[in-house]
């Protein structure tokens, strides 16, 4: 079993998300979801436009997401729900609402910041419909797409979800280790259960 590493931000530094990106495939493995009047599941006001609203998850808390490097290998990073709220947090102090870029590349200025959540369930901020099984600390935000030809590879399928972009640190802390020896240990033990060893 490949290892699993804690990513952390620290307040004080140059750590936490940049932009918030449109891709084809969101390492988080969920798209997002697009809204006009006649789409369901959400309404809105009748009006002759369409809304160009853009929902879906930016960080699910505790979700591991496989990265590659060369010199860690291969491995699964995760944020947990207080660790989102933090980068949440830091996002909004700075400002950075509308840096939205799309595939990590080009910078633009066709969407606005519709609405950020983050998922709370005792505080009753509860997932949008499709997003049930996230956890809390879970990171929502939509946008409303000003351009047309963003609007037009959203509503075709070329863009599918959104995907952070920052810098982050990795938490090797005494129970990350304690939590990749017992995985190392789990991994020996059904290899002989297999015959293996």
């Amino acid at each position: 079993m490949l290892p699993i590493y804690k990513l952390v931000i620290n307040d004080e530094d140059e750590t936490g998300v940049e932009f918030v990106s449109l891709v084809t495939n969101p390492a988080i493995e969920k798209d997002f979801l697009y809204f006009n009047e006649n789409k369901p599941p959400l309404k809105f006001a009748i009006q002759d436009e369409e809304k160009r609203i853009i929902s879906g998850p930016a960080m699910i808390a505790d979700l591991p997401i496989y990265r590659y490097d060369d010199a860690r290998g291969e491995y699964y990073v995760v944020f947990d729900k207080a660790t989102i709220f933090q980068i949440a947090k830091k996002w909004a102090m700075g400002d950075k609402y509308d840096s939205v870029n799309i595939h990590h590349d080009k910078a633009t200025n066709g969407l606005s910041l519709f609405e950020s959540f983050i998922i709370d369930r005792e505080r009753g901020m509860l997932p949008p419909k499709g997003y049930e099984d996230v956890a809390d600390g879970s990171w929502f935000l939509s946008y409303i797409v000003n351009d047309e030809s963003i609007w037009a590879k959203v509503k075709s399928g070329e863009f599918k979800g959104f995907s952070v972009e920052g810098y982050f640190d990795f938490d090797e802390s005494q129970e990350d280790k304690i939590v990749n020896a017992l995985m190392s240990k789990l991994k020996t033990i059904v290899g002989k259960w297999n015959g293996k060893n």
